[in-house]
């Protein structure tokens, strides 16, 4: 027979718990910040479409991946968004949806960590290559500025690296 927990204890441990949802407005300003970039993305391919008959190729390719590069981020909100108030708040309740992606309710800390890193290295990698179209196009590019894209971008990718190595080790380790 368990020895009731002092009525404090019990009161504390349900405060805790609750405290979580101290979590959601983060979520919603997550929300908000999509939608921010929604108006961005938006902006910049009004931009782009009206300049598009006399448009390079080169200018083409990093409109394309200016695009890119803000969808990227927007995929990236939206799943720490949707892991992270799973994982930390409480379950997503929409029924069978057709739409339900996939991946909700099953990515835990460990792929939530491994999915933002990736989501880093390609957006970092979309910079680092439109810096590049930009000097090939013989652009005037700050040779600084291109040395530390390229350290950020090896420092995002070695990061990714060491927490795969780090999640793989610790799944090789037995549980306590």
């Amino acid at each position: 027979m368990t020895t009731p927990r002092p009525i404090l204890e019990r009161l504390l441990e349900h405060t805790l718990f609750r405290a979580r949802w101290l979590l959601a407005p983060f979520y919603v300003g997550l929300v908000i910040a999509m939608a921010a970039l929604l108006v961005v993305f938006g902006i910049e391919l009004y931009h782009q479409l009206s300049i598009l008959l006399t448009m390079t190729p080169a200018q083409a390719i990093l409109m394309a991946l200016s695009l890119i590069d803000l969808s990227l981020t927007g995929n990236l909100l939206l799943i720490v968004i949707f892991s992270g108030y799973e994982n930390f708040v409480s379950k997503i309740h929409v029924g069978e949806d057709d739409d339900r992606p996939g991946w909700m309710g099953t990515v835990d800390f460990s792929g939530l960590k491994m999915k933002l890193i990736a989501s880093i290295v390609a957006i970092s990698a979309i910079a680092l290559l439109r810096s590049f179209m930009e000097l090939a196009e013989g652009d005037a590019l700050d040779e600084r500025r291109l040395h530390w894209l390229v350290i950020v971008h090896l420092t995002f990718v070695l990061s990714g690296a060491v927490l795969a190595i780090m999640d793989f080790v610790a799944s090789k380790v037995s549980k306590h």
